[in-house]
Order: structure tokens, then sequence, then C-alpha cells
């Protein structure tokens, strides 16, 4: 039955508000300051520090800028990181202007075969309605820049630069995502008249126009490329005319198969495979698939890969309990319910039932500090430049990455045997409104 407000109850409200004292006190400060500016704790601050037991020697951070390309930037900060312990050249770059070029036209392909995969259900359903709502975005998870890479290989930033489009996507996402939208209902409608001829030739042309438009925004891919740089020891290295995927064969292990992204979804069942086969990015790809874990196998994961001298790509809710610019991270930065004089007690399983959390950001673990055993902190390098954070890395509590930590990408062999059959095993695929996407 609905409920119609009442000006008595009003009444009484304000009549409730004047009845504490402390309410008036926490007006003045939230009307002034904003939220979270008058609740912030600078005790959670004081816990943490910039030293760490296991640490990883690092130096430059990338910058993502105006673009979704986080999860793109966190997998290449890991190749990076490898190549930089095997070749002793910590602040050599890859190109991530390269291999987003080629995820916008995989995207427009895979995009293409969804749309005729569904083209006899009604343009409300809700599947359709999920395609078209993004059909292209700048996010993307681990297993999509798996895929690009064994496609396309790897090029050095400089031999593919970062154009501008590239670092401010706003508006060729907008106009690309109206295109795709407009191809999809020509592409429909010649599908259900049963003219597959049509619909070929069609696909073809529409591809073609995406090309297009991703070479005018971000330059022609690079085909070929002289790999030169110092190492740390200053050391003169040189390779003539190597192709991206040269690039990535000669100078890479290909043990890509070995890592697997470990999920914490709470509200999903533990110890299981599930399959985001809608966030594929590459026909023939690799799948997105997460093994859905307790918290702590992802820490000991974690840990252990560390410990080998190996980074991390992990996705988790950057927004929440977060000081950008002081590049801090943690559960109780805001004391919100305080200021405020309520109590929410939404626990992880909650906010991903109810939509009020879900892994938004993907960054790169570094390091952790092991104390008694225990994790109490881990050094989080991230995307976004030098000038949020500590020379562009954050520093995590523990308990930040119990609530706001949702995904890790680990190799098999820090993981329990039972758990990596099962990593092989079949996924069980879910949908695109699931709280995992």
């Amino acid at each position: 039955m609905a409920h119609q407000l009442s000006l008595d109850e009003i009444k009484q409200f304000k009549k409730d508000y004047a009845g504490q004292a402390q309410n008036h006190v926490a007006e003045l400060a939230v009307v002034t300051n904003g939220v979270q500016k008058a609740s912030y704790n600078t005790a959670a601050v004081d816990r943490l520090n910039r030293t760490f037991s296991i640490e990883i020697p690092t130096d430059n951070v990338t910058d993502q800028k105006q673009s979704g390309r986080c999860w793109l930037f966190a997998a290449l900060n890991v190749l990076r990181h490898e190549f930089a312990k095997k070749y002793q050249a910590k602040n050599f770059l890859f190109s991530q202007s390269y291999l987003f070029f080629w995820d916008r036209i995989e995207r427009a392909n895979i995009f293409f075969d969804r749309i005729l995969e569904t083209a006899d259900e009604p343009l409300d359903d809700r599947l359709v309605q999920s395609y078209l709502r993004a059909p292209d975005t700048d996010g993307g998870q681990w297993h999509m820049a798996v895929s690009l890479i064994r496609k396309y290989g790897l090029v050095p930033a400089y031999a593919q630069s970062e154009s501008f489009t590239a670092n401010n996507t706003a508006a060729f996402n907008q106009a690309l995502n109206m295109k795709l939208r407009e191809d999809a209902l020509v592409l429909r409608e010649l599908s259900q008249k049963g003219d597959h001829d049509a619909v070929e030739a069609k696909r073809q042309a529409f591809l073609s126009e995406v090309y297009r438009m991703a070479v005018i925004a971000f330059g022609q891919p690079v085909e070929k490329f002289d790999l030169e740089y110092k190492d740390d020891n200053g050391q003169y290295q040189l390779k003539q005319d190597l192709t991206p995927l040269d690039f990535f064969h000669e100078y890479f292990t290909d043990d890509l198969d070995d890592y697997v992204v470990v999920f914490n979804a709470p509200d999903h069942e533990f110890n299981h495979l599930y399959g985001l086969p809608f966030e594929d990015n590459v026909v023939g790809g690799v799948p997105v698939q997460f093994l859905n874990a307790k918290i702590d196998v992802l820490k000991q994961a974690a840990i252990e890969q560390l410990k080998a001298g190996e980074t991390l790509w992990f996705g988790c809710d950057v927004g929440k309990a977060s000081d950008r610019q002081a590049g801090i991270l943690a559960a109780d930065l805001y004391q919100t319910d305080t200021i405020l004089g309520i109590e929410t007690k939404l626990d992880k399983k909650a906010r991903l039932l109810t939509g009020a959390s879900g892994s938004t950001h993907a960054m790169t673990l570094v390091g952790v500090d092991v104390v008694a055993g225990k994790p109490r902190q881990w050094k989080v390098e991230n995307s976004w430049g030098t000038k949020v954070g500590k020379n562009g890395y954050f520093v995590m509590d523990d308990k930040w990455f119990d609530e706001y930590l949702f995904k890790v990408v680990v190799k098999k062999q820090y993981l329990p045997a039972e758990l990596v059959k099962l990593a092989e095993g079949a996924a069980t695929p879910i949908k695109p409104w699931d709280s995992m996407a």
C-alpha cells in the first residue's frame, strides 16, 4: 500500500532532528566541507605507510588519461614488469594504443555476431537490449587482453604513440556506438528476411567503415618496427624489422594459459567456474572466465606470486573508501555513518546483490607487507599518471582488499590443485546483467 507523506510527519522529523545537539555540529561540518571531507578518518591513513616486506622493483607509471583502458594498461604492466626482469629494462613501455585499435575492430565484429544470433528475438528482449546498450566500450577483462596479444602481438610505446582519441575516448565512443546500433537494425532486418548474402555483404561493409573510423581516430596500426633501447646497465640493444607477433614470440614465453582469474563474489557459489561469453572480444579468442573462491584464496595466491617476483592484475571497486589524490585505499577511510548519524551494514554479498558495489577498475599489485604471517597492506601500481598517489602508487589496507577487491589474475602454480582442476573444466555461463559482470 502506498504511503503518502504528511506535513505532520515532516514536523515530527524536524523535532527529532532538533532533539539531538550533535546533528547541528554535523550539519555545520558537512554543509561547508561535504560528506567526504567532513568524515575523513585520519587514523585510517596513519595506520598505513609505504614500506613493504615483499616488493617488486618498479619505477615509472603509465597514464590512461580520459579513457577506460585500465584493464589493458594493467595487463601490459604485468608483461612489462616481466620484460624488465628478463631483459633488465624496468622503464620499457608497451603501446596501449596499438592493442586498443584492434580491440575496437574485434568488438565490432563480435557485436555483429551477437546481433545476428538474436535477430529473431524482439528488439525489447532483455539480452538484445543488453547488447544494444553498450555495443563497444573502453572497459574490459584480463582474458580480452590475452586474446588481443595472441592475435596481434605487442608493440613498444615509441612505435605506436598515443593519439588524442586514445587518451580521450568519449566522443569517439559516442560516434562508434551510434553507428553500431544503426548497423544492428539493418542486419536484424536482413537476417529476418533470410537474405544471408546481403547480411554478409553488409557486415563486411560495416566492418570496413569501423576500420576507417579507427584509423582516423588512432592512426594506422604499425606492422613492423625496430626494437631499440638501453637496458638498466646502459647497454644498447637493437633488433630490427620485427613484426608485433615476432616481438611477442621472440621476447616472451607464451604462458598466458597458466593464468587464472580468481574472483571473490560471495553472492555466487564458491569453488565454481563461471563464464562471461558476452564479454568475449575476439571470435576464436580466449573466453572470459572467473573461478569464484573465498577471499583468503585470492590473498594467499597473490602473496605467493609476489614472493616469486611476479606482479598481478587485479580488479576492484576503486571509488569506494579511496583518496585518489593521496593514493589511499582504506576500508574505514570515511566515517560517513558517524557524520550522518546512521548505521549501514551491507556486507560484500549484499552490496553485490543490490548493485551497491562491483568491479570498476583494474590495477597492478606490486608489493605486500606481511607481518606475523598476515598481510597488513598492499602496494598498488595505478595507471593514472604520477600526479595522484605517491608518484602514481597507492597503498591498500588489508580490510579494503577484503571488501572492495573482486578479482586477481594468478598463475596456476600458486593455487590449490583442486582449484586448478576446476579452472580447467567447463564453465557455467552467466548473463550480462549478473553482478559478476
